[in-house]
């Protein structure tokens, strides 16, 4: 206000401002100075953030507040949860849910698999897999993803991009992720949707072959499949949608960085603000929220 009213009135000192409106000059500098230094602060934690977002483009605010500790730390800045959701919205970097549709077809004739996950977990990596299919705009259409994941680590195993959904690319995304399997473990179960591309007799063939048990949703609702069908949004809306492709092309020549920044560089509330590749490496015992009271199936069965 004196500020403003100094510009206004420019014959008029400092000092006289100051008593006419009963503030003292040190008082004045100490409102100034605080006021200035909170300005850079946050175009400080602006800048941060949005150099944060050239490699994680719409990753969430509590994830940025976890990222930005060193940084915070490093130039003395205090900031709690809800002040930098309120400057993130300030300068519009809040993320927009979008909404998605189906790619499963499981009205088919193909040989359909119980579900062996609903009273059951994995307590290491390895022990279950998820997969599904995403669609991605482009340019001009979509493409589909696929994805393997390790539903303990989070971690993407095997991955292929498409632009149909015929089931030579699930197989491909498979192939991948037993290749990039470390270790072989025999209770390994593979979960996902009824879809024709799993049920496919190739790609049960390829998990049978390599002793994986075989699990899928009994009502193809995505619940049933939560974990996949999170990664794939992650991957599909936090990442592709905003490097604006053209073709498959394009796209295909920057998955393998994608993935590796998801895989390596992006923390999980899930698992404790690990990455996916360190809790998956190490086999990092993580506190889930998953109820402790289960009945475990009989993995040998």
């Amino acid at each position: 206000m004196i500020l403003a009213m100094q510009m206004e009135l420019k014959t008029i000192g400092l000092s006289r401002l100051c008593r006419v409106l009963k503030v003292s000059r040190q008082a004045f500098y100490q409102h100034f100075w605080r006021c200035s230094d909170t300005t850079t602060e946050e175009e400080l934690i602006i800048e941060q953030v949005k150099e944060i977002r050239t490699i994680h483009p719409v990753i969430g605010g509590r994830k940025l507040l976890f990222l930005l500790q060193s940084f915070l730390f490093e130039n003395q800045i205090k900031i709690g949860r809800d002040a930098l959701f309120d400057l993130l919205a300030a300068h519009k970097l809040l993320v927009k849910r979008r909404r998605t549709f189906t790619t499963t077809f499981s009205r088919h004739w193909m040989k359909k698999y119980p579900s062996l996950v609903k009273e059951w977990r994995p307590e290491k990596p390895n022990q279950l897999w998820v997969a599904d299919i995403t669609y991605v705009p482009i340019l001009k259409g979509v493409l589909f993803l696929n994805l393997v994941t390790d539903a303990y680590s989070h971690k993407i195993m095997g991955y292929s991009i498409a632009e149909n959904l015929e089931g030579i690319h699930t197989c491909r995304a498979l192939d991948m992720a037993l290749s990039n399997r470390t270790k072989a473990t025999p209770e390994l179960i593979h979960h996902s949707d009824r879809g024709s591309q799993y049920c496919a007799r190739t790609y049960t063939g390829m998990l049978l072959e390599n002793n994986i048990r075989i699990s899928m949703t009994d009502k193809g609702d995505p619940l049933e499949n939560a974990i996949a069908e999170r990664i794939n949004g992650i991957v599909k809306n936090e990442y592709l949608r905003h490097f604006n492709f053209k073709n498959k092309n394009q796209m295909e020549r920057m998955l393998p960085q994608i993935v590796n920044r998801y895989n390596k560089l992006r923390p999980h509330l899930s698992i404790n603000m690990k990455t996916p590749d360190e809790v998956h490496e190490k086999e990092l015992l993580i506190n889930r929220s998953w109820q402790r009271k289960r009945q475990l199936i009989n993995i040998n069965k």
